[in-house]
């Protein structure tokens, strides 16, 4: 990727929450924690497909809390739901407005978000490291780029224009709506990003021995 596209604008994070069934006795990211160390290889966790953020999400959460859980590929979110409701696997670190109607009709309970900072749209929830768990960072990144070798004259164009078009509240409103949070940024700081990512997420891989399929 990085030898592929040229950085232009960073334009925000969506949200990954700490999602478990209504019927799960957990309480909290730490009670779950305790659950899993009392029943190692038991519980489970869902994703959306190996390798995929929210494969890897789990897996991070899995290592930084020192946890043995399985994981539970699926083929979407839409498939992971009704499994989760019915309590039929343990766990989602996944994107959180999908949950969102299911926590407030009281079907899921939702512990934390896996952000740096609190989301704007649940700021009652916890960050993962405010719930104990200090290390789980991950969100679904949304930002702009280019093909390699863009002049620098467009990627600037561009930048300017996709920082204009990121302060229009009608805009603002409806990705907040959806658990995005605005976060500019200038080309030189998406390119610094994108490679502290990719050596965070190497390192993921690697203690996981995930391989792809």
């Amino acid at each position: 990727m990085q030898r592929d596209f040229a950085p232009v604008a960073r334009i925000g994070d969506g949200t990954i929450a700490f999602v478990v069934p209504a019927s799960s006795p957990a309480n909290s990211v730490q009670e779950f924690v305790a659950l899993a160390k009392a029943n190692p290889g038991k519980l489970t966790y869902a994703s959306s497909g190996v390798g995929g953020i929210i494969h890897l999400t789990g897996e991070m959460f899995r290592q930084a809390a020192g946890i043995d859980i399985t994981h539970i590929p699926y083929k979407g979110t839409t498939q992971i739901l009704p499994d989760l409701l019915d309590g039929r696997v343990d766990l989602a670190l996944d994107s959180l407005p999908a949950y969102l109607p299911h926590m407030q009709s009281g079907k899921v309970k939702v512990f934390a978000v896996a952000s740096r900072t609190r989301s704007a749209l649940l700021p009652n929830l916890p960050t993962m490291a405010e719930a104990g768990v200090p290390g789980v960072v991950s969100g679904t990144d949304y930002a702009l780029y280019a093909p390699a070798g863009t002049r620098r004259e467009i990627v600037m164009r561009l930048y300017r224009e996709t920082t204009a078009i990121l302060e229009m509240a009608d805009l603002r409103a409806k990705l907040a709506a959806q658990g995005i949070e605005i976060r500019g940024g200038t080309p030189e700081a998406l390119a610094a990003e994108l490679a502290d990512e990719i050596a965070k997420w190497g390192r993921v891989i690697a203690a996981a021995n995930v391989k792809p399929e």
